[in-house]
């Protein structure tokens, strides 16, 4: 611990060894070392000792809608950084939508780097987006450092990012296979959405029976056939049908090289409590009933689905209407991801090992960033939350770092209260406070 500049001890350290006592050492925003928790600490060195509340790494949260530029209005990189920074998420990769320009092409990629630049609390990557008639680009967005690829098989909801129908599927994935990229897919089947009955109004009985859990199942067959076909690298983007897991067990078993995501939404809210009119609980694929929710636990356990990330896409509160056809469809909750998944984790006998391994080790391996994200470990950016586990809270809105405070987690009380977060080694959120923007810009590399 010589050159230890800074030393953080917890009686609950989570490293890939498992939980104990430690005292973690950093040197210039890396750990060094982990160490017994008693080790001495070196002449110099600031000690931080967080007592019994436990020290894990950040979260790596792969799937966050910025918005900004363009729909700043409904998000913008200030915001949306310090909402994960209060909730221990020390990583974002940004979706390619729905900011304007969307991140299409290099140039777009450019605009969003710059719009992002000094105003970033934590480290922000960034997707690229595959459309009809871009094939051309992807390859320079690859080169130019996006973690992968983001394509809908049914319409995003945005004029400007269209979806790819089969035979746009075809040539998008076979380019991205070319160079073993990552094409990460919303997969809903339009023909099936479209066959489904389309009432509106403000049922949310309506609204779930317009997106079929075999819209979900259909597109996640034909991309597990196609992927197949051109060895691709394909993820799953928030999963809500518990029916397509079979499909991927058995894509897995025959070599498909498939990964699959669900969201906090899923695992904790029910289709069975969603009010009447309460847009707030909507998005797509949207959360479906008690029994799915169950099901998809057991496929964390199992480790059929690989991670939990967000999908964190805010709108204005104008557009989340009473109507469930015509609302905006995203939810915010990106401050409370933690939170949410380890109230209902502890309920059902997870402990947070497990969820450090579903929303930041395997998130961080997904996009590539597993050499340096995801783990209290040497040679790891010394990106940690500090969480007293069994403290609760109760969500009001009006402490939320969302730019528009709309959550369909209001009035719920959760365990876990995020005691501060640390970015390389400098605290960036503690108690409700906030340090300078810290975060860099990140590129995949090769």
């Amino acid at each position: 611990m010589s050159d230890a500049e800074l030393v953080l001890r917890s009686t609950r350290v989570i490293t890939p060894e498992g939980t104990r006592a430690a005292s973690v050492a950093v040197s210039a925003g890396t750990i060094t070392a982990v160490l017994p928790h008693d080790a001495p600490v070196a002449e110099g060195a600031r000690l931080e000792d967080v007592g019994d509340h436990v020290l894990l790494p950040g979260l790596v949260d792969t799937h966050v809608h910025v918005n900004d530029p363009g729909r700043t209005e409904w998000e913008g990189f200030w915001t949306a950084t310090r909402a994960a920074a209060a909730g221990g998420v020390t990583t974002l990769v940004d979706m390619p939508l729905n900011s304007l320009p969307p991140t299409t092409t290099v140039d777009h990629l450019r605009t969003k780097r710059a719009v992002a630049a000094g105003k970033a609390h934590v480290d922000v990557g960034f997707w690229g987006g595959a459309l009809p008639g871009n094939v051309k680009d992807l390859r320079p967005l690859h080169e130019a450092g996006v973690f992968g690829f983001k394509a809908f098989l049914s319409p995003s909801g945005v004029d400007e990012f269209p979806h790819l129908d089969q035979e746009g599927l075809v040539r998008t994935l076979a380019e991205i296979a070319s160079y073993d990229g990552l094409l990460v897919v919303h997969a809903e089947d339009p023909h099936r959405l479209a066959a489904a009955p389309q009432r509106g109004g403000p049922r949310y009985a309506d609204f779930l029976a317009s997106r079929p859990r075999d819209a979900e199942d259909t597109a996640i067959a034909q991309l597990i056939a196609l992927a197949g076909r051109l060895d691709a690298r394909v993820h799953v983007l928030h999963l809500s049908s518990s029916d397509a897991l079979p499909l991927i067990a058995a894509a897995r078993a025959d070599g498909v090289r498939i990964t699959v995501e669900t969201c906090p939404h899923y695992l904790t809210l029910t289709a069975e409590e969603v009010p009447d009119g309460a847009s707030e609980f909507k998005c797509c694929p949207p959360i479906r009933e008690s029994a799915n929710r169950d099901l998809l636990w057991q496929a964390l356990a199992d480790g059929a689905i690989d991670c939990v990330v967000t999908d964190h896409s805010p709108a204005t509160a104008d557009l989340k209407t009473a109507d469930f056809a015509t609302a905006w469809g995203g939810i915010s909750g990106l401050q409370l991801s933690l939170a949410a998944v380890w109230t209902e984790a502890r309920r059902r006998g997870h402990d947070l090992a497990d969820v450090v391994r579903w929303m930041s080790t395997r998130t961080a391996a997904l996009v590539g960033l597993d050499a340096r994200k995801g783990a209290i470990a040497p040679g790891r950016d010394a990106d940690f939350a500090v969480l007293a586990p069994d403290e609760t809270f109760t969500v009001d809105p009006a402490r939320l770092q969302h730019r528009n405070r709309v959550t369909a987690y209001a009035g719920k009380t959760l365990y876990g209260v995020v005691k501060s977060t640390w970015l390389r080694g400098e605290r960036i959120a503690a108690d409700g406070e906030f340090a300078g923007p810290k975060g860099h810009l990140l590129s995949r590399t090769p």
